[in-house]
């Protein structure tokens, strides 16, 4: 990563928002929730819920960019999300693989890396194909990392890497006693990501959702009223100042700032 590029956005930022540098995020975690309520609300069919929130996440991933955010990830689909009815479903479907098609001109113009978090099993090839063209063309830049938590569940992501690490320590590469958190979290699918600093969930509904349990151990909630196809980059500006202006312990008595990777 361009470490000096995110600096000195972080720096602008903070200025134009009134909070110190180290108030800016390095990495944004959102539950982008409400596409469908939208809808319904304008007595539109949720198919166009979802179509509209799609739109909003380039202008989110922009805004993240230009605030010097070094990762954003994004919950899109969970693992739960297989039991809508199908027609629905399989809209989603071709909505994904549509706009990650679709998304990768401003990935490249932005010098974003797109990555996916979650199981590839059983995403249908047409959205695997989309996905793994993308994160290919996308591979060498040297921005910010969107994560797509597609087909994600922590509590699965969890298990994902409990199963390698006890297949290393019966294959004798790794001592069952030399597991520890820093090797939890070396195996799960955000391995060599900073922590999610904060956690922004819109709707405002007060759950995790099964989402980066494992993760956000540490981070901040901020949680919006507005539905995600209303979401703003004003909106993700208020969630950055609330974070910036809160003071973060880590189980201190005295507030400090995270050195975490």
């Amino acid at each position: 990563m361009d470490t000096s590029s995110f600096e000195e956005k972080r720096i602008a930022a903070a200025k134009r928002l009134g909070v110190e540098p180290e108030g800016i995020p390095r990495h944004i975690a959102m539950i982008m929730d409400g596409n469908g309520r939208w809808a319904t609300e304008q007595g539109l069919p949720r198919f166009n819920g979802h179509e509209q929130g799609a739109k909003v996440v380039e202008a989110i991933a922009k805004h993240c960019v230009n605030c010097g955010v070094e990762y954003l990830t994004l919950y899109s689909f969970s693992m739960q999300n297989w039991k809508r009815p199908k027609e629905e479903v399989d809209f989603l479907m071709y909505l994904y693989a549509s706009y990650l098609e679709g998304i990768r001109p401003s990935l490249m113009e932005n010098n974003v890396r797109l990555k996916h978090v979650g199981r590839r099993d059983p995403l249908p090839q047409e959205v695997l194909d989309a996905l793994d063209e993308t994160i290919e063309i996308t591979g060498t830049n040297t921005g910010m990392i969107l994560g797509l938590a597609l087909n994600y569940g922590s509590r699965t992501e969890i298990v994902d890497a409990v199963r390698t690490l006890a297949q290393k320590a019966k294959d004798g590469q790794i001592d069952p006693q030399a597991i520890d958190a820093d090797a939890i979290s070396d195996h799960l699918y955000t391995a060599g990501w900073h922590d999610p600093d904060v956690l922004v969930r819109t709707s405002g509904e007060m759950r995790i959702s099964n989402y980066l349990l494992w993760q956000i151990s540490y981070a901040e909630f901020y949680v919006t009223d507005a539905y995600w196809p209303d979401f703003t980059p004003e909106e993700l500006d208020k969630a950055i100042y609330s974070f910036g202006s809160r003071h973060r312990r880590f189980g201190d008595v005295k507030p400090k700032t995270s050195t975490q990777g």
